[in-house]
Order: C-alpha cells, then structure tokens, then sequence
C-alpha cells in the first residue's frame, strides 16, 4: 500500500493528484480518479462563476471523497476563490502568483492550501504565508512552468528547505517507475497531468490525446510561444504545425510572428480562436485544432493508451508497488 503523511492531511487512500489541465478537467475525471482513492482536481481560473458553482456540485454529485480546486493568480481570482470557499471546498490549489491573501482566506474558510513553486525560494515563500502543503514543479512539466530546474533536484531542495511541510513532486511523471522515484526523493505525494490529459474522461480533442500517445520524450519544447491570452509565461507543449511555421521563420518575436492574429479554430459557442492561442483544443472544438497548443510533459513518451481515469490509478498504484517491493 502507497500511502504517506499526507493521506491523512487531504483525506485521501492514495498520494497520486490528478494536475488541474486546465479546461480540459471537468467532474468526471475529478471524481473518477477522487473515488479511486487518489486527489481529483477541477481547474476553475478560466470558468465563468455559474460555471463554477456547477461544476464543484456536480462533482461533489458524482463523489463522497475529498476534491479540489486550481486558480492561477496570474489575475485577480479572489472572486473565483469565494465562489469555491461558499460551495464548501476544502482544498485550493495555487499556482502562478503571490498566494498569501489567498491562503488567508481559504484558511478563514477552513481550506487547505497547496501552492506549486519551481524554485527553492518561491516554496519559502509559499511556506512563510502558510501553505499547507507544496508542489514541486519540475521543467519537465507540461502546460505553463514556473521553474527551470528539473524535479529531480527540484524536489529533495525543496524537501529540505520547507521541511516538515509536505511535498509534492510534478513533472516528468507518468507510471510507478517516477512515482518511486519521487518518494526515494523525499516527496509525500505526486502530481500527475499529461497522463490524465491521455483518460477517457478528460475534455481533450480527440486529435490532442492522439497527438500525445504518437509523441515521444523529445517531441514537445519549452517556449513562451502560445502566448494570446497569456503573455511572457513559460511553457510546455508538443510540437506542431504553429511551431514549425514558426521556427522556419526564424523564432521571430511577438508581433512578428507568420500568421499572428488568423483564426484557426472556434471554441463551441463560436468564439474565435487565432493562431499562438494560449487555449488548449478541447472536444467541443472545431477547425484547425492540430495547430493550437498541446501542452504536455515530457513523460509523454512513457504514455501509450487512453485509458479511464480510474484505471490509470489503480495501474499507478500497482506499478509504484512492484517496483517499491523490488527494493525491500
């Protein structure tokens, strides 16, 4: 059984966290992995706030077990952050900003904060505000990345400067192999994305899970390329059509990029979506969704099916197992 400190602090059986991805979460991956013992989590920054009421209840509808929820502070959110404390959330994920009103107020709430950092001085600060637990966040990992350091020596640097904080470890994990090897780094937790992005649940495009299953662990890049929407912040993503287009041109900068403003895809309300969008393909999408960002880790190369979400827990679960017993 893989199960550590911090069980008891969230309420859940299993240390595996399902990353927020953004849109592409919604209720029933939450609750699906949530039910399967380990940490669903529901990304509520770019939901509008009936939107978010819904989906935390019908979340709540589909599972008894702890959830949480993601907010980028890139923005103001702390209106995003009251519609979660009023339905009752009691565990907040940050990212991407000074936490420290938001933990204020997620603690006068009752909540528990874990904050994602991807530099040792970031996690002091994180601790000093008083997060509850902190996320690693390797430069292995997909979507927007805090940090440059990779999580292998990410993660015990943290351990030790924020002790006896918990730590969780991100980026670059995707089976029982890396869940190990985050626990020998002094990890209590792991925090997975790409592989959740590649369920049955997800609201990914079918194009984008099918992109991440035929990509291997040197297909994406790290850029600040697909940045409408969100500028000047790191990330990273598979390599497509935007991107080659883009380095034939030379890696030109913002404003000088090939077909800067050209509407390639529409989300399902028709709403446009230009070239170098930050926005990630999801199902209710149409047009030219290859060309928009696929964010992903480079664990994608250990990824080769879709499977549901309950699934991949409990195959992480077993995976971590043997190769934990194979030290014993």
């Amino acid at each position: 059984m893989i199960r550590t400190s911090i069980c008891d602090l969230l309420g859940i059986e299993l240390p595996i966290i399902q990353a927020p991805i953004s849109n592409a979460t919604c209720p029933e991956l939450a609750a699906a992995v949530s039910n399967s013992g380990g940490l669903g989590m529901l990304s509520v920054t770019w939901r509008q706030p009936d939107e978010i009421r819904a989906v935390i209840r019908e979340t709540r509808s589909l599972t008894e077990k702890p959830f949480g929820i993601n907010l980028v502070l890139e923005s103001d959110v702390h209106d995003r952050l009251n519609i979660c404390l009023e339905e009752g959330v009691k565990i907040v994920s940050l990212f991407w900003g000074e936490p420290n009103s938001y933990i204020r107020a997620s603690h006068q709430a009752g909540a528990l904060v874990m904050h994602s950092v991807g530099s040792v001085s970031e996690a002091q600060e994180a601790a000093s505000a008083g997060a509850d637990v902190i996320v690693a966040q390797g430069w292995e990992a997909g979507g927007h990345v805090r940090g440059t350091v990779s999580t292998l020596t990410l993660v015990p640097a943290v351990v030790d400067a924020v002790a006896p904080i918990p730590v969780v470890a991100a980026g670059g994990i995707a089976d029982g192999r890396g869940i190990a090897a985050a626990f020998a780094l002094g990890a209590s937790a792991v925090w997975l994305g790409t592989r959740f992005v590649a369920s049955e649940e997800a609201l990914a495009h079918h194009t984008y899970k099918q992109k991440l299953l035929a990509a291997g662990v040197g297909d994406t890049i790290y850029s600040t390329l697909f940045d409408v929407g969100w500028e000047n912040a790191a990330h990273r993503a598979l390599r497509n059509s935007t991107v080659e287009i883009w380095e034939k041109a030379g890696c030109p900068p913002r404003g000088k990029r090939p077909n800067e403003g050209q509407v390639i895809a529409r989300k399902a309300d028709g709403t446009p979506i230009v070239r170098y969008s930050f926005s990630q393909p999801l199902e209710t999408m149409q047009g030219d969704v290859e060309g928009m960002v696929h964010y992903a880790g480079q664990s994608v190369g250990l990824i080769k099916d879709i499977q549901p979400a309950a699934r991949i827990v409990q195959q992480l679960k077993q995976e971590t197992e043997q190769v934990m017993g194979q030290w014993q």
